[in-house]
């Protein structure tokens, strides 16, 4: 493990992102022990993609145009719904003390599609960890297990940063229903930017 691996795994981690907005948005609506579980969510959702990288089957997606399009839209579709269901006065962003929480399995498996449903998440592991690797590295795949590792726990260390501080100006936005409507609307937007950006990429 390299210092240059852990600057650039933080950078990708901490880049706004599908998963920092849904971590987010989980902090507001539900509280820190949500974010953390939202963010435990988007970090098992990268272990399909590692997994991906290990097996070749992200060389499938870079070279098929029909398998990175059907993932890709799937991820799109789902992206959309997202940003419908935070519109909604009674959906993922509505704060309300009085409502029961939200079951953790329905928090970590949103969290897992909106990962899981990004092939540029299979792609990037495939040509961004074997860079750290040695040519003559001993057993390459465990350390791409290694590796992908301590991405994962960066990634959810980094997530539940961001949904605990969103957690922490709860208080604020429930007495201010303006600001929450202003919240609902600019996350919506966000999870639709990200959809375009989605449906946009190429292989």
């Amino acid at each position: 493990m390299t210092p240059e691996f852990l600057i650039t795994s933080f950078i990708v981690a901490a880049s706004p992102g599908t998963g920092v907005v849904y971590t987010l948005a989980a902090g507001l609506s539900q509280g820190a022990r949500a974010s953390v579980i939202a963010a435990f969510g988007c970090t098992l959702g990268i272990v399909p993609h590692l997994l991906a990288a290990i097996t070749g089957l992200a060389a499938i997606l870079h070279t098929s145009a029909l398998a990175f399009g059907i993932v890709k839209y799937l991820g799109v579709a789902y992206l959309l719904y997202m940003a419908w269901n935070t519109l909604r006065e009674d959906g993922a962003l509505k704060i309300d003390d009085t409502r029961e929480p939200r079951k953790a399995a329905r928090v970590i498996g949103e969290a897992i599609l909106i990962n899981l449903l990004n092939p540029k998440l299979s792609i990037f592991f495939f040509a961004f960890l074997p860079q750290f690797i040695a040519p003559d590295e001993a057993l390459p795949t465990w350390r791409m297990v290694d590796l992908g590792l301590i991405f994962m726990a960066m990634t959810f260390l980094v997530f539940a940063l961001y949904g605990c501080f969103a957690a922490s100006v709860r208080r604020q936005v429930v007495s201010r229903p303006a600001v929450l409507a202003w919240l609902r609307r600019s996350f919506a937007a966000a999870f639709v930017a990200l959809g375009a950006k989605l449906a946009l990429t190429e292989r």
